[in-house]
């Protein structure tokens, strides 16, 4: 089954062996195989002991949930397909991509070192994301790559793994229990795993589901606060993206709960679930309404009107007033209806802050 397209707003605007886990580890479904999924566990720096295990649970995730899975890792080589699946056609049977702990030794920055990819699979991979093929990163996924700044905006923000204390138990705080991910959670997710810090938190550009509480935990030398995402989403240049910094531990992998996140994640990116607006975010609409307005598309009076209930939803939803977002939110789909011209451009805005609206109107 070829992958379904999603159109990018950017061209709209015109860019050891392992046991498997038990059945009862696995969340509970079962259907033929409907769709191709492709697991990357090479690495060229530091490598994980548990890329195989979340192999194998994702393997049988796939067997259990209707989807196969291909992989791509020489250091598996019972397992691995025979050459990079990084190019346009090799890409293109997928519906999403799992990056696992693809760690390539890249964090010192230094440019002359090899990236995880080479720049003709880069390219592909490019391609691939733009035409609106599905990626899903999983704990040392944002240790990769350092050097390409488009690869760590598609994980998420250019948020890049900068440290982590010593493994140990802590708090998550799931703040968005609408998304396919995170909607079998409570409000919190107490585990024990190996806890990553970041350059940068990426909550402006990504929808956060799940923030760290530092106060309990020691989160090291490189701790962030309170604005701490260890799990995230977003739509980017056409693609749904999705990363979760879990995972280091082989138990992650016959961990219920943590089995049933990355489910979601893997269902959500390839595009064979929805849920609570698909990880629309205020960055997503504000940075459309900003092309739409430099387009010259909207008088002067019609962008004042976009731009004021914009931001009073905005604003409402920051106070925590969910129900009252969404309400306000009416009055932007009514302006974008009444006053963009270009009906393309009208429907995209209009589903956009359709999504805004479910995802405001789950969080209350």
């Amino acid at each position: 089954m070829g992958r379904p397209r999603r159109t990018a707003l950017v061209t709209m605007l015109g860019a050891v062996a392992l046991a498997a886990p038990t059945a009862a580890a696995l969340p509970a479904a079962a259907d033929d195989h409907e769709y191709d999924v492709l697991v990357v566990g090479k690495t060229l720096g530091f490598r994980h002991s548990s890329i195989d295990e979340a192999t194998t649970a994702i393997i049988a995730l796939g067997d259990a949930h209707g989807f196969t899975v291909d992989v791509w890792d020489p250091q598996q080589p019972e397992r691995t397909l025979t050459s990079t699946p990084f190019t346009d056609a090799g890409l293109d049977k997928y519906e999403t991509v799992v990056f696992v702990s693809t760690v390539d030794g890249t964090n010192n920055l230094d440019p002359a070192r090899p990236t995880l990819l080479d720049s003709a699979e880069l390219e592909a991979f490019q391609g691939y994301i733009r035409d609106g093929g599905g990626f899903a990163g999983i704990h040392a996924a944002t240790d990769s790559m350092h050097t390409i700044p488009w690869y760590s905006q598609l994980t998420g923000g250019g948020a890049r793994f900068v440290g982590h204390p010593a493994q140990q138990t802590a708090v998550q705080d799931v703040v968005d229990q609408t998304h396919p991910s995170t909607e079998h959670l409570d409000s919190t997710w107490t585990r024990f795993d190996e806890w990553y810090n970041f350059n940068v938190s990426p909550s402006p550009y990504v929808r956060v589901l799940t923030n760290i509480d530092e106060s309990t935990y020691n989160p090291g030398r490189t701790a962030m606060g309170e604005d701490h995402p260890l799990a995230w989403c977003h739509n980017f240049e056409g693609a749904r993206s999705w990363y979760t910094a879990g995972g280091h531990t082989e138990a992650s992998y016959v961990e219920p709960a943590f089995l049933q996140h990355v489910l979601g994640g893997i269902q959500w990116t390839a595009g064979v679930v929805d849920g609570g607006g698909d990880c629309v975010t205020w960055y997503e609409i504000d940075t459309l309404m900003a092309d739409l307005i430099d387009s010259g598309e909207l008088s002067r009076n019609a962008e004042r009107q976009l731009v004021r209930h914009y931001e009073a939803a905005k604003a409402l939803a920051e106070s925590g007033d969910h129900a009252g977002a969404a309400e306000r939110l009416n009055g932007l789909k009514g302006q974008v209806r009444g006053h963009v011209k270009d009906e393309e451009l009208r429907e995209l805005l209009a589903d956009k802050a359709d999504d805004l609206q479910t995802w405001q109107l789950g969080l209350s």
